[in-house]
């Protein structure tokens, strides 16, 4: 983040993220800026409210606490220093009653300042602001209370530098160097730190100073006795007016040590509803605010013993009146060695003066933090004015400042007691009479830049007693011209509040209505009367959004975007929202849109046309516009003030001459004063002059800006009227886009929501194929073992094929779900090997020709000439493609009615294949074409189906998606998805087009490189292996399932393996530990999910075992139902060619066993060859007579299997000649295929005649 910087009118401030809003219904359009804050402002730690009301939630210290650090600052030594000048100057009567004049007015002024303070949480700068003065009218009082921090840090850092020289002999360059930077690493901190340091240095403090004083009383009984008759340098040792008042206006300029007090007293936590807890509050605020002045009146008296004793201990005047020489003068009543008296002074006053300096560091840090946020709209952090503050302090050091101490505080004493009873007379009569509203309000947003009340009173109040105390009135008003401050403060401020009726407090409200009164009541504020829920007479009407509100409920500041509490938020209509006091305070772009009444430039206006004659203001208002205004303003502040520094520096420079001893009296001075006089007014004059051109200067380049921004101001509302035109426009695109966004919302959100019921659809899939392959493997298994027993009888052997031919969809179902899942994740692997093309296409071409004749379709296929043997490619998924889209082209083609004309095929999309449009699909037809050139395989299904429309088309590949034709047959919707996925995860394309009522083409174009012949693996028929040769070889069978255990059994067995079996991953290991000899197992069948250890635990356990004996590790193979495990990575050696998944096929089985124990199988004598359903097509089909066929179509109404096979076998007997039809018959029964019995019966009969049979050619 970047510190808060001024403001430009047109473009953002540097460090500040622009962040559009919306139009407010202000004047003046300004684009909100979020404003960032550096590290240092955004830090309440460091920065401690500065600027700010004293949030609740900060004040988290006790009211002993805060009273504790705010007393504190009673320790400075300029205390002794003042007491001890006013006795060498004025002599002690009159020294004495100053003094006690002195606390005694600081006490009653304090008061009042201290309750409001902590009862608000404002400091002494925010408090002016609301009790007279306003907005810009605080700026003044601002700079004289900076300056008084640093005129007194530069006091009590001197003090401190010569007690390091008086203790190291450090030169008082250094030293104020030393004491300057020792106070900043305490103060950056706040309150928090400094709060620590009082309790830690209180005890030691108070010590060390009471101890000095009981010792050098105790030693010297008549002491303050001969202290009572001292007259100082002048021998006054009565009572005298001049003296006194002198020594007041010394004196009371400490008044303004009450602003530190404040600055402290704000964090006093709330007073609470009972009376120990308000008893505790008043007590803390009465310690902590003007409770100083009592230990403050004690140690003035107590500098004056000390001096006097110093001068009594030959010690000169003017270093008596130095707090070193005085606490060392009595630290040597206290330790009879020097060094020890020295030892001890250096240390009190190092303590004393680290306790004053950091609170006259942390009030100048606030009070140069309240300056500049006004006049340059900008505020670093409160850090910064810390280090600036003390950079002034230390060169006013350098300049040696002590040494003019006295008229230093005189003459700033006049200014200081203007400005605090002016604040003291609102609180006190304005606030009680209802000339004022009664709380503090301080924010700008409420209050004029200019009060009259507060400002006049002090200008009234400064001048004269300035005036006063420079002679001008006679010495007696120089004398007391500190006085004659007070006096005209306390009766001026009412004077102008009544004048004024008070109008010029609040330029936005509030009035107070009732409830507001009864809790202004409730609170018991000080001083508060009935008349104040009164409204004040000619008040500014009520804004609304900017009514007074006293709230401890947070708020939010729309700029920058951080919480305060409802005191310190105003209502912003340039910026539509709340806004806090700082981000309002350091805002430049505003133009006070919220107070255009109150800005000092219409003030200033208002009170020209007052004072100028009526009858002149029409001619010189267009003058005074044009910037005769502005310039008269800047002169009338810049000329007084040039006239007061040289008048001031003139009168130092006079009394440094009167107070020179080598100087000649009389003669001399009468020649030297005047013309000393006449030079200060010659370079006063030339100064004027060029403050004068210096301030024409300033106002034209105002009035410059001001034209700039004025045509800016108009350009933008002309693009505002246009963006006005636009607004509407862009709110209808917004409302559509909110549509549009609602829309595509809901459609992401049904997305989602379907991809998680995919997703979960899978994992359920997934999760339970393990329990559906178990009994799959069982199933399937011992359906091989029935259908491969010869001793099967042929009725039985058909319905054990049945058994295998469900299971074997049911195997289907979940390898196509899961192949949907794996490829969905990521996780199916090709297994790319060299496969017998040809062989392949051909066993294809023999199923689905069968399947196409048993339905009565036409089954063509067309391969080109040039097909490769082998190609390589995974075998598995390429017959998964073809038979998905094949076996849809099947199961979708209706047979063809009697003499139906041949149909166009429809076109081939561009670059699907060599797809020739010459050969067209007939009704009732499926075609097969394949054409192989440079590697690549162009494959088209195509049938004569009743096709798809272009919504159907658009959805023909997603899951679970079947169009309306497919109502009508069975399947899961995922053969399609699945091909599609596999063709593109073995690089190639799959595309169909469709004709609704012709048929549909599916074109694959895959990626097929031919290799040689002999790569591939031999093809041995099914039943070809009875053996091998060779020892017999011991297998060992590990699964928790018997039934998977008995089944390998059954397998390997007859083929002359010897099979040891385990239930558990343990008891495998077991038996092979205690295996010996040639029981040692050649090969290893393992299951994964098993109770105690899983199968991959027992792989690791086998493999040491294998080790420690001296054996070698038996290949295993891993047989689990587990599929998604075959494709994850192991540290065993197991391959995905070493996965079987259940069911095991007893082929698989076999293959994986040559494979890996080199095994030659010896084969059986091959069976008898049955005609192939290609050749019995080929002969002759003669249908029974009719009566037969009516009798066998009875049986088959009634779903009558052996009523069916019983007709058949009866009319095999009858008409031997119908003995291939009545063949046919009996496979479809076998398979339990109704539907094509029927019509196969259907075409039986309208084939046949009642007397003969006629051969009908297919």
């Amino acid at each position: 983040m970047t510190s808060a910087v001024p403001e430009s009118a047109v473009t953002p401030a540097v460090g500040m993220a622009s962040v559009p809003v919306e139009r407010t219904s202000a004047p003046q359009r300004v684009v909100k800026i979020r404003r960032d804050y550096n590290a240092w402002v955004a830090d309440e730690t460091k920065e401690d409210y500065a600027l700010r009301f004293a949030a609740r939630r900060h004040r988290r210290w006790s009211a002993w606490r805060v009273a504790n650090t705010a007393f504190g600052a009673s320790s400075f030594l300029v205390l002794e220093a003042v007491g001890a000048t006013l006795l060498v100057q004025y002599g002690f009567v009159n020294a004495a009653w100053a003094i006690l004049a002195t606390g005694l007015v600081i006490f009653l002024a304090g008061l009042p300042i201290s309750v409001y303070a902590a009862r608000f949480g404002l400091d002494m700068d925010l408090l002016t602001r609301g009790a007279g003065f306003g907005y810009i009218g605080s700026t003044v009082t601002s700079l004289i209370y900076a300056s008084f921090t640093f005129i007194f840090f530069a006091l009590e850092a001197a003090v401190m530098a010569y007690a390091l020289e008086l203790a190291f002999d450090i030169p008082p360059a250094w030293g104020y160097l030393l004491c300057a930077l020792a106070v900043i690493p305490l103060v950056t901190h706040g309150v928090t730190v400094i709060s620590r340091l009082q309790v830690w240095t209180q005890p030691l403090w108070i010590v060390m100073l009471l101890l000095p004083y009981a010792v050098v009383l105790q030693k010297n009984p008549g002491l303050l006795n001969e202290l009572l008759h001292y007259g100082g340098e002048p021998g006054l040792t009565r009572f005298d007016p001049l003296a006194f008042g002198a020594a007041m206006t010394v004196g009371i300029a400490l008044i303004t040590q009450m602003g530190e007090q404040a600055d402290y007293l704000r964090f006093m936590p709330e007073p609470g509803v009972d009376r120990r807890s308000r008893w505790r509050w008043w007590v803390g605020t009465l310690v902590g605010g003007p409770g100083w002045v009592i230990p403050g009146v004690l140690k003035m008296l107590g500098g004056a013993l000390l001096a006097f004793l110093a001068i009594g201990l030959m010690v000169p005047v003017e270093r008596a009146v130095d707090p070193n020489q005085m606490y060392l003068a009595a630290w040597e009543h206290v330790f009879p060695r020097y060094g020890w008296a020295v030892a001890a002074t250096a240390v009190f006053v190092v303590v004393s003066q680290l306790k004053i300096n950091v609170t006259n560091a942390y009030a100048g840090s606030l009070a140069w933090s309240n300056f500049f946020s006004r006049v340059a709209h900008s505020h670093p952090g409160r850090v910064v004015w810390v280090v600036f503050n003390t950079g002034i302090a230390l060169m006013l050091m350098e300049l040696d400042v002590f040494q003019a101490m006295g008229g230093v505080l005189g003459l700033y004493s006049n200014i200081a007691i203007a400005w605090m009873m002016a604040v003291v007379a609102d609180l006190v009569i304005n606030k009680p009479l209802g000339l004022s509203p009664p709380g503090i309000e301080f924010k700008r947003a409420h209050l004029y830049d200019i009060n009259p009340v507060g400002v006049g009173a002090m200008g009234l109040a400064s001048g004269l007693s300035v005036a006063a105390y420079l002679g001008l009135f006679g010495p007696m008003a120089q004398a007391w011209s500190a006085l004659i401050a007070l006096a005209a403060a306390l009766l001026a401020a009412p004077l102008l509040a009544w004048v004024t009726r008070g109008r010029f407090y609040l330029a936005r409200g509030p009035q107070w209505d009732a409830a507001q009164a009864a809790l202004h009541r409730r609170e018991r504020r000080p001083w508060a009367t009935a008349n104040a829920a009164a409204p004040i007479s000619g008040a500014t009407p009520i804004d609304p959004a900017g009514t007074y509100r006293r709230l401890a409920a947070l708020q939010r500041c729309t700029l920058c975007d951080r919480d305060y509490e409802g005191e310190d938020m105003a209502s912003c209509p340039a910026y539509g929202g709340p806004i806090c006091s700082l981000c309002c305070t350091l805002d430049a772009r505003c133009h006070d849109l919220c107070k255009p009444q109150a800005r000092l430039s219409v003030q200033w206006t208002e009170l020209l046309q007052r004072l100028l004659p009526r009858a002149w203001w029409p001619v010189l208002r267009p003058y005074i516009d044009k910037g005769l205004g502005h310039y008269l303003l800047l002169m009338l502040l810049l000329a007084p003030l040039l006239g007061l520094l040289f008048g001031l520096l003139h009168h130092q420079e006079m009394r440094l001459l009167l107070s020179r001893q080598d100087l000649p009296a009389g003669g001399l001075i009468d020649v030297v004063g005047p013309a000393l006089r006449a030079g200060f007014v010659k370079a006063g004059a030339a100064l004027l002059l060029v403050t004068g051109v210096f301030a024409w200067w300033l106002v034209l380049a105002h009035k410059s800006r001001e034209v700039a921004q004025e045509e800016a101001n108009r350009q933008t509302q002309a693009l505002h009227e246009q963006a006005e035109l636009l607004r509407a426009e862009i709110e209808s695109h917004r409302r559509t886009d909110a549509q549009l966004q609602e829309a595509k919302s809901a459609a992401e959100r049904a997305q989602a929501q379907a991809e998680a019921a995919n997703q979960a659809k899978t994992r359920y899939i997934t999760t339970i194929s393990h329990e559906l392959r178990t009994p799959l493997n069982a199933i399937l298994g011992y359906a091989q073992l029935l259908e491969e027993d010869d001793a099967m009888p042929a009725h039985r052997r058909q319905a054990v094929g049945v058994i295998r031919r469900g299971g074997d969809h049911l195997l289907s179902l979940i390898e196509g779900t899961l192949d949907l899942a794996r490829i969905e994740t990521g996780k199916l692997k090709l297994d790319l090997r060299p496969m017998r093309f040809r062989d392949c296409l051909g066993e294809l071409v023999g199923l689905f020709e069968l399947q196409a004749q048993d339905k009565g379709l036409v089954f063509r296929h067309e391969f080109s000439a040039h097909l490769p043997e082998v190609v390589r490619a995974d075998e598995k998924r390429l017959r998964q493609i073809l038979i998905n889209l094949l076996g849809n082209a099947v199961k979708f083609t209706p047979p063809a009615p009697p003499a139906a004309p041949a149909a166009p095929a429809p076109p081939a999309p561009p670059g699907a294949g060599d797809s020739n449009p010459g050969h067209p699909v007939r009704p009732g037809e499926v075609l097969l074409r394949l054409d192989y050139s440079g590697q690549m395989a162009r494959i088209e299904i195509s049938d004569s189906g009743p096709g798809m429309t272009e919504a159907e088309l658009a959805r023909v590949f997603e899951p679970f998606e079947r169009g309306q034709a497919a109502t009508a047959a069975a399947g899961t919707g995922l053969g399609l998805t699945i091909s599609r996925m596999l063709t593109d995860l073995m690089g190639g394309e799959l595309t169909v087009r469709s004709t609704p009522g012709v048929g549909t083409r599916f074109f694959i174009r895959l990626f097929l490189p031919a290799v040689q012949a002999p790569q591939a693996g031999p093809s041995l028929p099914r039943r070809s292996r009875s053996g091998y040769l060779g020892p017999r070889r011991r297998i060992l069978v590990v699964d928790n399932e018997e039934a998977d255990r008995g089944l390998l059994v059954s397998l390997l067995e007859p083929l002359g393996f010897v099979i040891d079996t385990a239930a558990s991953g343990d008891l495998a290991l077991a038996r092979l530990a205690g295996i010996e000899g040639k029981e040692w197992p050649d090969a290893v069948f393992m299951d994964l999910a098993m109770p105690g250890i899983d199968g991959w635990e027992a792989l690791r356990r086998m493999r040491l075992i294998s080790a420690e004996n001296g054996r070698p590790l038996p290949p295993a193979a891993i047989v689990s139902a587990n599929a998604f495990d075959r494709a994850l990575d192991n540290d065993v050696g197991i391959r995905p060619a070493d996965f079987l998944v259940k069911p095991v096929r007893l082929t698989e089985l076999l293959e994986w066993l040559e494979r890996r124990l080199q095994l030659q199988w010896t084969l059986a004598e091959p069976a008898v060859a049955l005609p192939s359903p290609a050749s019995r097509d080929s002969l002759p089909i003669v249908y029974p007579s009719l009566p037969r066929l009516l009798a066998l179509e009875q049986a088959l109404s009634l779903g009558h299997l052996r009523g069916v096979r019983r007709q058949l076998d009866e009319i095999e007997q009858a008409e031997p000649a119908a003995t291939a039809w009545i063949a046919r018959l009996r496979e479809l029964a076998g398979r339990f295929q109704l539907d094509a019995l029927q019509q196969q019966l259907a075409t039986a009969r309208a084939a046949a005649s009642p007397s003969e049979n006629h051969p009908s050619p297919r």
